[in-house]
């Protein structure tokens, strides 16, 4: 009529292993901000910046091709020079406040972990094309300029638009190419070479930035 002792101790051993439920661990203050750090890093380590302005790309294509013009009717190479170092400071200018636009209406990091990637990526080529432009114009070599300013300018956005959207790097390419065939080309043709990419080459690829990836 009655189960064996030895059954029943079994059963309620059974019982109590089923019904037992593991203490979860606390975690403590520190170790959960540290985890949050850690978790935010790696999003920013393998997110791309989405803050490149596409119509500040397109802006500064309209002001570079003006720039063109403008330098076309210079009598001297000295005023030539002067113009479009102007045009630099300019675009420089336009390019960070358009891409602090976007991101401040997006809602993005302007200086996140991406965004230093892309500067790193993109200011030695600037920093030599700076040092080269003065070396050139010292050694009276003006024609060599645009080829110059063309690959080290084409060179830095592949090498920065790599932590970018991708068709960032295309344009950096298309750059260098541009450049390639600047070398190759007339002395007389820099200035248009100049115009074509970035004038015509910041137009084009400003309107695609702008109609795949937000403005």
């Amino acid at each position: 009529m009655f189960e064996p002792r030895t059954h029943r101790t079994r059963r309620f051993h059974r019982s109590a292993q089923q019904d037992f439920v593991p203490p979860v661990p606390v975690r403590t203050t520190p170790e959960v901000i540290e985890n949050l750090r850690f978790i935010r890093d790696t999003m920013e380590r393998s997110a791309a910046f989405t803050a490149v302005s596409g119509w500040g790309q397109v802006l500064l294509g309209v002001t570079a091709a003006g720039a063109a013009g403008l330098a076309a009717h210079q009598v001297s190479s000295f005023a030539w020079l002067r113009v479009w170092l102007a045009e630099g400071l300019l675009a420089a200018a336009i390019g960070l406040l358009a891409c602090s636009w976007k991101a401040n209406r997006r809602g993005l990091p302007l200086f996140s972990g991406p965004a230093r990637k892309v500067a790193l990526g993109l200011a030695p080529p600037l920093f030599a094309g700076a040092f080269l432009t003065f070396l050139l114009f010292r050694a009276g070599l003006i024609s060599a300029l645009p080829a110059v300013w063309l690959l080290l300018y084409g060179a830095g956005i592949i090498t920065g638009g790599a932590f970018s959207v991708p068709i960032v790097p295309v344009m950096g390419l298309c750059f260098m190419v541009l450049g390639g065939l600047a070398v190759l080309g007339p002395g007389a043709w820099g200035n248009w070479f100049l115009a074509a990419g970035f004038g015509g080459l910041h137009i084009v690829f400003g309107m695609l930035i702008a109609r795949r990836h937000g403005g």
